[in-house]
């Protein structure tokens, strides 16, 4: 009796922008469909100036799916040539559906991928093999409503920020923790970041990194015009909501850089740990301490280590 044969599937999420994506792309696509694999890819990944995929065999090439929440449905993996933003576009995908996500940098830092692009061949030698880890990221619910009206709902995974579209003023927050007031003031907006987050956005604002395994939410005023405006860590359990003044300017709310809601005056924003992780692909038992040291070429020359006994 013959075993029946299990078709698996990945979703290949791509940056176009670059001249080194083609022959990546092309590479990532042979050796899995080599391997017995299927993929998908979105349409314009295909009708781009670089090409993607042309050059492979008809039958080795992607099929085309849409790109909305279905697009990853009953896939093994999310594989993700790119950097952080295109990552943050294939977690847009592959949360709903709860498949992991793998992302190869070919952008600049790419704190969230766990490869770069001389790391391909041991890459797909570990998704074939299946051999790697996932780990669940924490991400933020978020709810905006004006006079007592929701008017939208989306989520992020490494920010949620209220921030002014005026940029002549500043704009007036109140910031409320677990239904109570803790304080008002001017500013260009406030970030709530997840400890994903905590490396990007919320990092440049100033606030602290935290390492992922910690369960927190960070708030981070953007220069704010007051003498209570540092950041802080609130527990995961707690719901913030961020206040646009009645008397002032509108604002916005932006979500990963991707997702964006108009505040008018008077806007509430509220904010709380997410009902669906999203899940990262790890090849290496790293410390997050050594991702940081290495992201962001720290210096540590000095460095002795313990002594031993």
């Amino acid at each position: 009796m013959t075993g029946e044969t299990v078709t698996r599937d990945a979703l290949i999420v791509v940056h176009t922008g670059r001249e080194a994506t083609r022959k990546v792309a092309s590479t990532v696509a042979s050796r899995l469909h080599a391997a017995g694999f299927t993929m998908r890819v979105m349409p314009d990944e295909y009708s781009t100036g670089a090409g993607l995929f042309l050059d492979l065999p008809e039958d080795e090439r992607p099929r085309r799916v849409d790109p909305d929440d279905d697009a990853a449905n009953g896939a093994e993996i999310v594989i993700v040539l790119g950097g952080d933003g295109t990552l943050l576009r294939a977690a847009e995908l592959a949360r709903t559906a709860r498949v992991p996500l793998l992302g190869i940098n070919l952008g600049h830092v790419g704190f969230l991928a766990e490869a770069d692009l001389d790391d391909v061949d041991e890459v797909l030698d570990a998704v074939i093999a299946r051999s790697y880890r996932v780990e669940e990221r924490m991400t933020v619910d978020v709810v905006a409503s004006s006079d007592g009206q929701v008017h939208g709902r989306t989520w992020a995974l490494n920010e949620a920020i209220v921030e002014k579209t005026n940029w002549a003023k500043l704009l007036d927050v109140v910031l409320e923790v677990d239904h109570r007031p803790v304080s008002e003031f001017a500013c260009d907006g406030v970030l709530c970041a997840t400890p994903t987050g905590s490396t990007a956005y919320a990092y440049s604002a100033g606030g602290p990194v935290v390492w992922p395994e910690v369960q927190a939410m960070l708030l981070v005023p953007s220069n704010a015009h007051a003498l209570f405006a540092r950041p802080l860590v609130i527990s995961p359990e707690s719901l913030v909501a961020l206040e646009v003044s009645s008397r002032g300017d509108a604002g916005v709310l932006v979500c990963d850089g991707r997702r964006t809601m108009d505040l008018p005056p008077g806007s509430r924003v509220e904010i709380q740990r997410g009902t669906a992780p999203v899940l990262l692909v790890r090849l290496r038992r790293q410390p997050f301490t050594d991702r940081l040291v290495r992201k962001f070429e720290l210096p540590v020359q000095g460095w002795r280590g313990r002594r031993a006994d």
